[in-house]
């Protein structure tokens, strides 16, 4: 379920805060600039049992079909890293507001660096639009967000990466999982073990496929017999990202949402994914395009209100359910859109945004569910994640206080209930 409290976690966004922060896990903050990483100190008994678990990993890794050679040849040289533990260490509490992380997703240089790398590359997109059927200013707006068209598509080594935090344990199985499938894609020759590199979490090149995905979904465009997405050459990676959002279904020719504006008294419980109407049945209700006009009829539609009722509506269609598939952040969904909207000639999104709000960290969130069971309207439980629950709860109790009921888990509502 999505989270309509405009809070974007760290983990589901780390190219773009990387980008924003100038820099990525092993770059240069700026150009001509060296950066000397600290030497990393490792107690020895993590490394005893690191190698511990690669030994007993090695036969899992048979197991499932990974060939004795290719094993060893991935893991010479690979080590326990504390930097990787170190960055999904520290993640959880980093938050933006949508307006934050907007601000920066479709900031001016980030639209003229799309359409920059448009104009460069028109004709491969041109015949991947052509192929797969998504739009090429779509395909543009994730290669954007995911990796600033290419400049930073992470330089550290995925193998160690990826063994580091499934010998971690915290979510084991899950980067065993994706360590068995880079296994696999080095096994098939896409690439070799040195030149497998990213982001600290495992997601690879231009495009930031994770390994399962890429073997699922990544295409041989350029027809070399390999699928290089980590080359200069972004064809095979804009490609393999176009053929994914076609598996999920992309409607081309069509938004992925529009912004639109709501009538005095409308009813907010309308709002969120699980209320879907044709724009005619929206617009006999009232809700109109930014220019006053009834939407064009683009399919089945939901009201998405991710700042409450103080920030931006949109009218969202199926194939913002697709880019969801990609990254189910709603401000990550919401980016790609409006970065291709503006890379295609479109303006800024024109209403304003609570800039004097803040987004609650976790601990803020289970407060404000406890706060709110206390007070009679039940979260349904306390776990720091902005609900169907929650919202519900938050709604009621604005209702009951004279309040716009927009289910907003904001400052301002916490506050209200301390």
């Amino acid at each position: 379920m999505r989270q309509t409290a405009g809070i974007v976690t760290l983990c589901t966004l780390l190219p773009l805060v990387a980008e924003a922060a100038g820099s990525v896990p092993g770059v240069p903050a700026r150009e001509g600039i060296v950066v000397e990483e600290p030497e990393k100190i490792v107690p020895a008994a993590y490394n005893q049992g690191f190698d511990r678990w690669i030994n007993g990993f090695r036969g899992r890794a048979k197991a499932q079909g990974i060939r004795a050679d290719v094993f060893d040849r991935a893991f010479r040289g690979v080590e326990y890293n504390t930097d990787v533990i170190a960055k999904d260490r520290n993640q959880s509490e980093f938050t933006k507001t949508i307006w934050d992380y907007l601000d920066s997703a479709a900031s001016e240089k980030r639209v003229a660096n799309g359409r920059a790398a448009l104009a460069e590359h028109r004709k491969l997109l041109e015949r991947i639009e052509a192929t797969y059927g998504v739009d090429k200013e779509v395909v543009v707006a994730v290669w954007g967000l995911e990796s600033s068209y290419g400049t930073h598509r992470g330089t550290m080594p995925l193998i160690e990466s990826l063994a580091t935090l499934a010998y971690d344990g915290r979510r084991g199985s899950f980067f065993e999982s994706q360590l068995i499938a880079a296994l696999k894609i080095v096994q098939a020759g896409d690439v070799d073990p040195r030149a497998m590199t990213g982001s600290w979490a495992g997601a690879m090149g231009h495009t930031q496929f994770i390994p399962t995905s890429y073997l699922a979904y990544a295409v041989d465009f350029t027809g070399d017999g390999k699928r290089d997405i980590w080359s200069d050459n972004p064809a095979d990676a804009l490609a393999s990202t176009a053929a994914y959002l076609a598996r999920f279904g992309w409607q081309k020719g069509r938004p992925w949402g529009v912004e639109v504006q709501l009538p005095r008294g409308f009813d907010f419980g309308l709002t969120g994914d699980r209320i879907k109407k044709s724009p005619s049945d929206w617009a006999a209700l009232g809700v109109r395009d930014m220019d006053g006009r009834v939407v064009p009829n683009h399919g089945s539609a939901s009201i998405l209100m991710p700042a409450g009722a103080r920030g931006a509506a949109f009218m969202i269609f199926k194939n913002f359910q697709v880019i969801e598939r990609y990254n189910a952040a709603d401000a990550y969904v919401i980016g790609v859109g409006h970065l291709a909207d503006r890379i295609a000639g479109g303006g800024p999104i024109r209403t304003g945004w609570p800039r004097d709000d803040r987004a609650l960290l976790f601990a803020e969130r289970r407060e404000l569910q406890e706060r709110l069971t206390r007070a009679g309207f039940n979260t349904q439980g306390v776990d720091g994640k902005i609900g169907p629950n929650t919202i519900a709860a938050i709604r009621a109790y604005q209702r009951a206080i004279g309040m716009i009921p927009d289910g907003y888990a904001s400052l301002d509502i916490l506050k209200r209930l301390r």
